[in-house]
């Protein structure tokens, strides 16, 4: 399966709601958790992107933290919503499908995963066992 995880947020005007130091702590948060936070070319605006999984890392981290900076923990679940089916691995997701699913033709699983027909069939046989044994 080869699904892009990546997502960029937007953070617009960043520095003026939240102040440059705060910026410069989350951006080195950031690199922790294998994200770029930048400058979106020289405007005012900046974003952060990252795989959905890394950036949910970020968010967590950065939602434990006393002084979080609410303005982009907000952009960042928002972002996270949006892009749900990112945060889960390709084989929990052909799972998920067929569990809601369990007449779903092959096809239409591949065409939802972008995900091989063998990756498809052992999905359904995975399935398949596990509800022999169950």
């Amino acid at each position: 399966m080869n699904i892009d995880q990546s997502i960029t947020v937007a953070l617009p005007s960043l520095i003026h709601r939240v102040g440059g130091e705060t910026v410069q702590s989350v951006k080195q948060l950031a690199l922790k958790h294998e994200c770029e936070l930048k400058r979106v070319r020289r405007s005012r605006h900046w974003q952060v992107s990252g795989d959905a999984i890394n950036i949910q890392a970020l968010c967590s981290e950065l939602s434990h933290q006393v002084d979080s900076p609410l303005f982009i923990l907000k952009k960042l679940h928002l972002a996270l919503q949006v892009h749900q089916d990112k945060l889960e691995s390709p084989a929990d997701r052909l799972k998920r499908l067929l569990l809601e699913n369990p007449n779903m033709t092959l096809s239409e699983l591949i065409e939802m995963t972008h995900c091989s027909v063998a990756e498809a069939r052992r999905a359904r046989f995975e399935l398949d066992e596990f509800e022999s044994l169950g």
